[in-house]
């Protein structure tokens, strides 16, 4: 496990669309000679079908031109060449047939081509290109990720973590802040409510929002600030669990505070146990101007903090405590095994595959 480190599994742009030229991921292609194509293809599936046949080159195939257009085209362009699609099929209706060319492949063209418009129209009001929205995911969770970066400790500390999103998706509502300040570390471990694109969006203005205030402000009313954010943000579902760990590097004395967030445990070398901090308080977001009391401590060498989210310890039709006797089983034999693999490799044995976000923080002082 080494220093600063942050281990995040989330999958990258597909190969064929970063094979893509950036114009046409980031801005609209042109729109002439893209039309040009798409028509050209429509008519040669028409002379296909006409000349080869049906049973070879049916008119399903216009789906093809359809769906590219949906891809490629603004609205306007793109009623153009459904008018051209829908003129190529009845050209084929007038010279092969109603029943060669088939009522059900005219109702799956009606659909495709509805679906296709209603893409481009919605892809044309937010003004995103072509293949705009995975970039703005792609940025989104990168931006997380930057937040996220744990600044480099000092020899004879060690620091890991890692978060997975839930379903392998580009991006969790969970995500770590961290902050050095001389001697003083600060880490907030946050668990934002919600999933998908509205959690990744909330969690990247928290986390911007909360990585400005580690440092700047005192440790004391970190979640009391934090909260005081939340609840002028007025989301919809805008309430947020949160840990904050204040930890002096020279003399291992440490500051503790929760809001709604699972209890942290602490691993003493002296007894090779793990126990379970009782730092509580009130999610942020809640209820306004509410104090956070922390619990104190020290870590000698050799022991360790661990937090984590509640999707490592949360399962459906199993009391919560049974969730955090298995993590700290895991954690124990961790220990021994010298933190092999670190916070990854803890969240991979207790939680592999999980429906909910799976976020924790190692920190430890070695011996």
């Amino acid at each position: 496990m080494g220093q600063g480190t942050v281990v995040r599994r989330v999958p990258r742009l597909p190969l064929g669309l970063r094979a893509l030229p950036a114009a046409w991921r980031q801005d609209r292609p042109p729109q002439r000679p893209a039309l040009i194509l798409l028509v050209a293809s429509s008519l040669a599936w028409t002379v296909l079908a006409l000349q080869v046949g049906v049973e070879f080159f049916t008119p399903g195939f216009q789906t093809l031109t359809l769906l590219a257009g949906g891809l490629l085209l603004q609205p306007r362009a793109l009623l153009l060449l459904m008018g051209v699609c829908a003129a190529d099929l009845l050209v084929l209706i007038v010279f092969l047939g109603l029943e060669e060319v088939r009522s059900g492949a005219l109702l799956v063209m009606a659909i495709t081509g509805f679906a296709c418009y209603e893409f481009a129209r919605s892809r044309e009001q937010t003004g995103l290109g072509a293949f705009g929205s995975e970039n703005v995911l792609l940025e989104l969770r990168d931006r997380l990720e930057q937040h996220g970066a744990l600044p480099a400790l000092p020899v004879g500390w060690l620091v890991d973590s890692v978060v997975r999103p839930a379903g392998d998706a580009p991006f969790a509502g969970d995500f770590v802040v961290s902050a050095r300040t001389g001697s003083r570390l600060e880490i907030a471990l946050v668990d934002v409510s919600g999933k998908g694109v509205e959690a990744g969006t909330r969690s990247l203005l928290l986390s911007g929002a909360l990585g400005g205030l580690l440092g700047s402000a005192d440790p004391e009313v970190f979640l009391a600030a934090a909260n005081t954010y939340l609840l002028r943000q007025d989301w919809e579902e805008g309430f947020a669990t949160a840990v904050h760990v204040a930890v002096d590097l020279r003399t291992g004395a440490y500051a503790v505070a929760s809001a709604g967030h699972p209890p942290v445990a602490q691993f003493d070398s002296g007894t090779g146990r793990w126990s379970l901090l009782d730092a509580t308080g009130t999610a942020l977001g809640l209820i306004d101007e509410m104090d956070y009391t922390a619990v104190t401590g020290t870590l000698d060498p050799g022991d360790a903090l661990l937090m984590y989210t509640d999707g490592l310890v949360e399962v459906p039709g199993r009391d919560l405590s049974s969730g955090i006797d298995k993590l700290l089983g895991e954690a124990e034999r961790a220990v021994s095994q010298g933190y092999a693999g670190g916070a990854d490799a803890l969240v991979t044995r207790v939680a592999a595959d999980s429906s909910d976000d799976r976020g924790l923080v190692l920190l430890r002082r070695a011996d």
